[in-house]
């Protein structure tokens, strides 16, 4: 996990699922953890070193503020063992509002964290996209995302709800057809509900994968 720990915490699903894959991409840290708060928030959080840890956040915190939100973060240096264990980390927390866990996925090391003796191979490299629909009202995203599958030829791999209204459907397929799918989705929330955010993600890290609800 290295010396230090990096939390960054963002209004929406979306946004906090592309910073994380900036910030996996940026620098070489560990992802941690991530949890949402019930009321709109989700936090990453990372461990690695001083510089990783700061690079990484600086990063998701650039990509996040691209979708109009105020990202925090916040970087802990070597942290109080006790303060990691019982107040930072956080075990599996299943939310009765949502009837969802609150705690996601099972992260694994990122790829630059990875032992120089290790290769991973090339297959494993993701060569698909991923595209994120993020709306205020469950009416909007059934409309968007049926409206995506029938554009292109991609897979829903996940819904995420997050309280206040706010639900994030993910599809899976090529760049292309991710992309074609996402636009056509985007136009047909309009007055059904509020468009929070949309976004595709090429090649995905392997953490954002781990980190959507199954």
């Amino acid at each position: 996990m290295g010396n230090s720990i990096g939390i960054l915490e963002v209004t929406g699903f979306t946004p906090a699922m592309v910073a994380l894959d900036a910030m996996e991409k940026a620098a070489d840290i560990e992802v941690v953890q991530a949890e949402l708060n019930d009321f709109l928030g989700t936090v990453i959080k990372i461990g690695g070193t001083v510089d990783a840890v700061s690079a990484a956040l600086a990063a998701g915190k650039r990509v996040a503020a691209g979708f109009g939100v105020e990202p925090i973060v916040t970087l802990l240096s070597n942290p109080e063992p006790s303060a990691l264990r019982t107040g930072i980390l956080s075990r599996q927390e299943r939310s009765p509002l949502l009837d969802q866990n609150v705690v996601l996925g099972e992260p694994t090391p990122s790829p630059q964290a990875t032992s120089e003796t290790e290769e991973t191979p090339m297959a494993e490299t993701p060569s698909f996209a991923l595209g994120f629909i993020e709306t205020q009202g469950f009416t909007a995203v059934f409309e968007a995302i049926d409206s995506a599958c029938k554009a292109a030829n991609v897979e829903v791999l996940a819904k995420e709800k997050l309280g206040g209204g706010y639900i994030t459907v993910v599809i899976k397929g090529d760049v292309a057809a991710v992309t074609a799918a996402i636009e056509t989705g985007k136009e047909k929330v309009g007055s059904l509900g509020k468009l929070i955010a949309a976004h595709v993600i090429a090649r995905p890290s392997a953490n954002v994968l781990a980190l959507l609800p199954k």
